[in-house]
């Protein structure tokens, strides 16, 4: 039985404070490439171990760049003078059982598959240098998949919680909404990095939001600011139309633009990305787990993408954090919040955390006591359930950011 405590907290929870600050980096940024790439190569590592040895191996492919090339947008389309440049880091296992496993080339093939499925005008072939620089594990944490029950390889601590707020709802649902195939086609020219930012004082709430445009799309400035103004319009429309409990929303796109600065002034790219020119990326910069960068949240500093899904807790852990919050509050209907924390020991089974904290907020006067039990008794199942929750991981069918 793992080590469980639970309490209740007298505190305001987020969504009723007078402020709240939340981002999302969308699918083309920079960080979030670097993170979702990392993520398809660990997915694809993990299979070529099981198809070798029946199980995952040691590796983990956290540390993760990538450089920044150059471009040349203009209006009507410009061109790339130097591509982007992808960096694997890190450790992984190179032969099992004697058979030799192609590392570098399984990396870069979900590497350059990665890009081609999600960025619509990314060649990889054209835009994209591979740099491997993986090597070989430490023979003591490589050991632990030779021994009888994988345990824990890091002595790590993970944060979760639940619900998300309104305002981290509509940050969501602002990036997934310009990032839409029906979006994508009614506004070609809208690329696939999209940065939101929301700030929430009281019941009004305020967005900032960078979206990349495709220079081959726009074929002067007065389409940009037309077309911008038609994009503004329509997310603000979409996001008013869910609005809950707030009833004032802003919205701006593109805030450095000016009119009067020509190219200079407009935010172009020949391939819809920042990472094309002007800013690179790296893992765990980016999203958390729950695909949110929520300032006034509890959060951990582990970077998930591209670590081991069977052994690494900085990776296990934040993501079955929210899963247990997430349990938590829906089982139990009388809370506002709950933040749960998992902590591991190295050489200590995954299942068997070093410690468990759930902190809740109630609505009532209600306090641990009375909902103590039942959450210890969550906890445990879900606990129970970690065998499947790995198979999961490894399939890659819980996304990291």
């Amino acid at each position: 039985m793992a080590d469980i405590s639970v309490d209740t907290l007298a505190q305001v929870p987020v969504s009723k404070r007078r402020t709240e600050h939340v981002e999302r980096k969308g699918i083309g940024h920079p960080d979030t490439i670097c993170d979702s790439v990392m993520e398809a190569a660990s997915v694809a590592l993990s299979q070529a171990y099981i198809e070798a040895s029946g199980q995952v191996q040691r590796h983990n492919l956290d540390k993760g760049l990538l450089v920044a090339g150059r471009s040349d947008p203009r209006l009507g389309g410009g061109r790339i003078l130097q591509p982007m440049r992808l960096v694997f880091g890190d450790r992984a296992t190179t032969e099992v059982l004697g058979r030799p496993i192609p590392v570098e080339e399984i990396v870069e093939h979900a590497a350059r598959r990665w890009l081609t499925e999600h960025l619509r005008f990314v060649d990889p072939e054209q835009h994209l240098i591979c740099q491997n620089e993986i090597q070989p594990g430490a023979p003591e944490l490589v050991d632990i998949f030779s021994r009888q029950q994988i345990t824990a390889n890091d002595t790590s601590a993970a944060v979760g919680y639940a619900p998300l707020t309104e305002t981290e709802q509509l940050v969501l649902e602002a990036e997934r909404f310009l990032a839409s195939p029906d979006f994508k086609r009614e506004f070609p020219e809208l690329g696939e990095d999209i940065k939101v930012m929301a700030f929430r004082r009281d019941r009004r709430v305020s967005f900032t939001v960078a979206t990349a445009f495709v220079d081959r799309f726009v074929p002067d400035a007065a389409c940009y600011f037309e077309r911008k103004a038609a994009i503004v319009d329509r997310l603000k429309r979409h996001l008013q139309a869910r609005l809950v409990t707030l009833d004032r929303l802003d919205l701006a796109l593109n805030t450095l633009d000016d009119p009067t600065r020509g190219i200079g002034g407009m935010y172009l790219t020949v391939l819809g990305t920042s990472a094309e020119s002007a800013d690179g990326g790296q893992v765990g910069r980016g999203n958390r787990v729950n695909g949110l960068i929520s300032l006034h949240r509890p959060m951990s500093t582990e970077a998930a993408a591209g670590k081991n899904p069977v052994s690494h807790v900085g990776k296990i852990y934040n993501l079955l954090a929210h899963q247990m919050a997430m349990r938590i509050y829906e089982s139990i209907g009388e809370l506002e919040e709950v933040n749960v924390w998992l902590c591991s020991q190295i050489g200590r089974p995954v299942a068997d955390p070093w410690s468990v904290a759930v902190e809740m907020i109630a609505e009532s006067e209600a306090s641990a006591r009375d909902f103590g039990p039942t959450v210890t008794e969550i906890v445990q199942s879900e606990l129970d359930g970690v065998p499947r929750f790995l198979e999961r991981l490894v399939r890659g069918e819980l996304p990291v950011c």
